[in-house]
């Protein structure tokens, strides 16, 4: 079976090397679109091109709103002549093992199963600390935490994508969001797949030296839990990368620590009385 990568990207430097490169050997094509960046990402996007000449689909989009950021995403669906895609974000970085996974899942039993579950970290403040699981708000089968569906099948009928870019899900032909679908033809990967950057700054440059301006992203400021001593990081992290792909092992400052230890009480308290919860592909 064919799996494709959609990775769809603006202003993401500093981890769309590890992004990309973690998946990479396990698809058969990325399809990597461009909506406007002006920091060093159109570098990294070159980068990864000679290393994987064969793989990357790569397309300039412009610089696009929020409903322009769903229609683009169905122009790549629509492009699509893979059985499967996963979606794998410029922030999000696979584990070999994880994405290894998916891809025997797939193959053996793809035909079978609509998509597949993951769960993931999220990492706040620096890399080596993360969101606690109660603050994670997506639900799916009656679970609740950290949870995303990144694996579908391309052949769900009617498949498409709604709403605009935050409110965004993939429905079926009849309007129904794909993780309310038959359960028993979904799998749930066993361990954890992928770190989630979403709530750290993913471009390096200052707003003045970009050609358009910053993609809004929400820091999130917030004590997280501290990562074993022995926790194994995703491989790739460790492996050969080009001189315009950033270090990521820097720590917090104790600017972000102060504002974060001011914040994280607040954050606790309304995860208890206000227990948001909502459903995402």
């Amino acid at each position: 079976m064919k799996v494709w990568a959609h990775t769809l990207v603006r202003n993401e430097e500093k981890y769309l090397w590890f992004a990309v490169s973690s998946v990479a050997d396990y698809v058969d094509k990325v399809m990597l679109w461009d909506t406007g960046s002006g920091d060093n990402t159109l570098l990294v996007v070159e980068e990864l091109r000679k290393k994987y000449p064969d793989k990357i689909e790569f397309e300039e989009v412009g610089e696009i709103d929020v409903d322009g950021f769903t229609q683009v995403r169905q122009r790549m669906l629509d492009k699509t002549k893979s059985d499967w895609f996963i979606i794998v974000d410029g922030d999000e970085v696979w584990w070999d093992s994880s994405i290894g996974e998916v891809r025997r899942l797939i193959e053996e039993k793809g035909d079978s199963l609509e998509t597949v579950v993951s769960r993931y970290y999220n990492v706040v403040g620096d890399v080596y600390h993360y969101q606690e699981e109660n603050a994670g708000r997506y639900k799916i089968d009656g679970k609740v935490g950290h949870l995303t569906i990144r694996a579908i099948n391309r052949k769900i009928p009617g498949l498409h994508f709604e709403k605009p870019h935050g409110q965004q899900g993939l429905v079926d032909g009849a309007g129904l969001l794909i993780q309310n679908r038959d359960p028993s033809k979904r799998f749930w990967a066993q361990n954890y797949s992928y770190l989630h950057f979403t709530f750290m700054p993913r471009s390096s440059s200052r707003d003045e030296d970009l050609k358009v301006p910053k993609r809004k992203i929400k820091i999130k400021y917030e004590l997280g839990r501290e990562f074993p001593r022995d926790f194994y990081y995703p491989e790739v992290f460790f492996r050969p990368k080009p001189p315009v792909v950033k270090d990521i092992w820097e720590r917090a400052d104790w600017q972000y620590l102060l504002r974060a230890g001011l914040e994280t009480p607040l954050k606790k308290i309304k995860r208890i009385v206000f227990p948001s919860k909502k459903s995402g592909y």
